[in-house]
């Protein structure tokens, strides 16, 4: 069929192309008075003519048998997708600030390094607290040795109880006083509150420092990302903490298996939905934050489901939704058979059929919108 439809074509083209050549070459003869070359010309048109006719009636007869692409209803396992966008983030993503204003005198990192929680980023003047420290432990050994003896003796009954409640008095208050310096100490040594990398740093050594927005650098723990996004109330019933999840990275081509690790607990009143998050591995370390990821959710299965292509589902004027069936089948040919279906969900580009259809029953797939009812089918 398509051999003859490229040689009529051919010859239309041919024919039109050569067409203001004929009409020259007729206005030539008539104007010679050529009796003999226009009856020439006449038969030779004529010949063209029947050829061209001999054509169309070969195709009007290939038109009624169709030629399409065929294939067997098989039972398969149908799942149908909640599909929603999310950005990729994690909880371990945060500006490190100093907790004491001063100059910077050490800084032991640098962008891109790897550290361990409670590793020292860098240190900050501490304006001479390490004397005031070393002058007040000095103090607390001397309470406490006088307390000691004065218990001694109290507790040889010797002395007054005054002494001996001065004397412990005094050592707690100078113990205090090295708790106190001590914690205030330790706000001068920056260190990394979970184990991740140096993304940023923004400040040098010798600078004086103090909380800002920018903060002194920021620290990223890609081992523990997650997708955050929200859904339509309706699925409130329908997802639960584990659900399996494809998260595709449209930045990287690449899809990810991650489960769903939280469910929020509030709709969202202005757009009736609610928010869940979905852990998603990360092994290469090629996620970031805010990467923008599509979520395919499984909220239906189906185990032994019937699915056509959702393509072929046709509608006709009474809104009934149909598919054609190839009858009377010898392997190469057949007739179109008009079947009315009840559709399900659809996903992937396939629809459920409900009813309709039977396994092992032969649909048409290609060529549906060129053929009718009873109409002569070749494959």
């Amino acid at each position: 069929m398509k051999k003859i439809l490229i040689i009529t074509v051919f010859s239309f083209v041919l024919f039109s192309c050569g067409k203001s050549e004929q009409e020259q070459s007729i206005e030539k003869l008539v104007s010679s008075k050529d009796v003999k070359g226009l009856q020439a010309k006449k038969v030779a048109l004529q010949s063209e003519i029947a050829t061209i006719e001999e054509a169309l009636a070969t195709l009007d007869v290939k038109i009624e048998e169709a030629l399409v692409g065929i294939t067997s209803v098989k039972d398969t396992v149908f799942n149908h997708y909640l599909e929603v966008q999310g950005s990729i983030d994690t909880k371990e993503n945060i500006l490190i600030q100093p907790e004491y204003s001063g100059t910077l005198t050490s800084l032991t990192v640098k962008a891109g390094q790897r550290v361990s929680k409670g590793q020292i980023l860098g240190r900050v003047d501490d304006a001479g607290m390490s004397q005031q420290l070393a002058s007040a432990e000095n103090q607390y050994q001397l309470a406490k040795t006088t307390f000691e003896r004065q218990k001694n003796l109290w507790d040889k009954k010797i002395g007054s109880e005054i002494q001996f409640l001065q004397a412990q008095t005094q050592m707690i208050s100078a113990q205090k006083t090295v708790s106190q310096i001590k914690a205030q100490l330790s706000k001068t040594v920056i260190r990394a509150p979970f184990s991740g990398t140096i993304d940023e740093v923004f400040v040098e050594k010798g600078e004086v420092v103090a909380p800002s927005a920018q903060g002194l650098m920021r620290i990223v723990n890609l081992g523990n990302m997650y997708v955050s996004t929200t859904v339509p109330e309706s699925y409130i019933g329908k997802l639960k903490v584990g659900d399996n999840v494809d998260v595709f990275l449209t930045s990287l081509g690449k899809t990810y298996k991650g489960k769903v690790r939280q469910i929020g607990s509030f709709i969202n009143p202005n757009n009736r939905s609610f928010g869940i998050e979905v852990s998603v591995p990360n092994p290469e370390n090629l996620l970031r934050p805010n990467q923008v990821a599509k979520l395919k959710i499984i909220d239906y299965v189906s185990k032994n489901a019937l699915v056509v292509p959702t393509g072929i589902i046709q509608e006709d004027a009474n809104n009934n939704k149909f598919v054609y069936k190839v009858e009377e089948s010898n392997g190469k040919t057949g007739k179109a058979k008009k079947v009315v279906v009840k559709t399900g969900k659809s996903s992937d580009n396939v629809t459920e059929i409900l009813s309709g259809l039977s396994v092992n029953d032969v649909i048409v797939t290609d060529g549906v919108n060129s053929i009718s009812e009873g109409m002569k089918l070749n494959f």
